[in-house]
């Protein structure tokens, strides 16, 4: 929201009434004033007695105050009139009418940033992002990728403003926040964009977390989408790249959806249907029969690509040690990882029973 709007209505009032009208933000610092004086001060004593009557009139402190429209349980912005008596309350409520209006004129017409938050939560609907898009002169047909940057640990409120420096173009780059930890970038890109260079982009924002502000962030990328109406998929993917990630690949900072692999399936999968497949698999003995050092030596198998000499020089024990220690996985399991489908199957195993255990399922 723009501080000139406020003040510009403000400053209309004092035309009005000799009174002193002005608006504060939720730290209760004035950002508008026909009291030019006044602004830049901070009253955080107020602020409290403010949350406490969303809806009503408070006065403290030799002022009336009321809260402007907010979705959140804070309020974003109230109105204050300099006096106590019943004059002070009418004019704060009629101001409070005046700069809601001019609010809600801002955001619906001329915030480029709120109309691409809609349409990411999916708070407007298909026909009226058509009519708005041409109201607010937004191409609706361009490329552009979808970037959810999720703090992890503590927040920091100047995550917005780093991520905006780094993507300067507001006309065309949007950062919105969408919660008290995730930031959502929505980036025109160009045509043909590669998912090395959306990755690049990526870990131009982690670097500069992790350098200027000492935050650790997971980042979560969709898929590059050619019209606004697909930025809410493309911002779901995101959503499912993090939490993807969060079960299956722990230690990658940034996620890209469309490298996610098998991963994404299972994520999507029935708990019981997964329970079900272990069962099935592990007929003679469950999956949690096996040790970790087993389990280790399988996973280096995999990451060797079932090559028996490479993983045994990767683990420094002779080869038939190794043959040894599959002969004994096959009976323990009834699966040769040595056989392509067998391995494929106690992989996709492996990550089933992950993903139970990353929902708090024993099986």
């Amino acid at each position: 929201m723009s501080n000139r709007i406020f003040q510009s209505v403000v400053l209309q009032m004092k035309e009005s009434t000799d009174r002193v009208i002005g608006v504060i933000d939720e730290d209760g610092s004035v950002i508008a004033c026909n009291d030019l004086p006044t602004i830049g001060e901070n009253w955080a004593s107020v602020v409290e007695a403010v949350n406490g009557v969303r809806d009503g009139v408070v006065v403290t402190e030799g002022k009336t105050f009321k809260a402007l429209g907010a979705w959140s349980a804070q309020f974003d912005y109230a109105v204050f009139v300099r006096g106590e008596d019943e004059q002070a309350r009418l004019i704060c409520s009629m101001a409070a009418v005046a700069l809601n209006g001019a609010k809600a004129y801002y955001e619906e017409k001329h915030d480029k940033a709120t109309f691409v938050k809609n349409i990411i939560s999916d708070n407007i609907m298909l026909g009226d992002i058509y009519i708005r898009a041409k109201e607010l002169h937004f191409a609706t047909e361009a490329p552009r990728a979808v970037f959810l940057i999720r703090q992890m640990q503590q927040t920091d409120l100047a995550v917005m403003d780093a991520i905006q420096s780094i993507f300067p173009d507001r006309q065309s780059d949007f950062v919105v926040s969408v919660s008290e930890t995730d930031i959502v970038l929505i980036k025109q890109v160009q045509e043909g964009t590669s998912g090395r260079e959306l990755i690049h982009m990526a870990q131009q924002i982690s670097e500069m977390m992790e350098t200027e502000l000492k935050l650790r962030v997971v980042i979560g990328i969709g898929t590059v989408v050619t019209h606004i109406r697909d930025l809410a998929r493309a911002y779901k993917e995101a959503q499912m790249a993090i939490n993807v990630g969060k079960v299956f690949d722990t230690e990658r900072s940034i996620v890209n959806y469309d490298n996610l692999g098998i991963g994404r399936l299972i994520y999507q999968l029935p708990t019981t249907l997964c329970e079900m497949f272990l069962q099935e698999v592990f007929k003679k003995n469950p999956i949690d029969a096996l040790d970790q050092e087993t389990l280790f030596t399988i996973n280096k198998f995999f990451e060797n690509n079932l090559n028996v000499s490479e993983t045994a020089r990767k683990l420094f024990v002779h080869r038939n040690t190794l043959v040894y220690r599959l002969e004994k996985i096959k009976k323990l399991t009834g699966l040769d990882l040595r056989e392509f489908d067998d391995a494929i199957t106690f992989k996709v195993a492996l990550m089933v029973k992950q993903y139970l255990r990353s929902r708090g399922i024993k099986s």
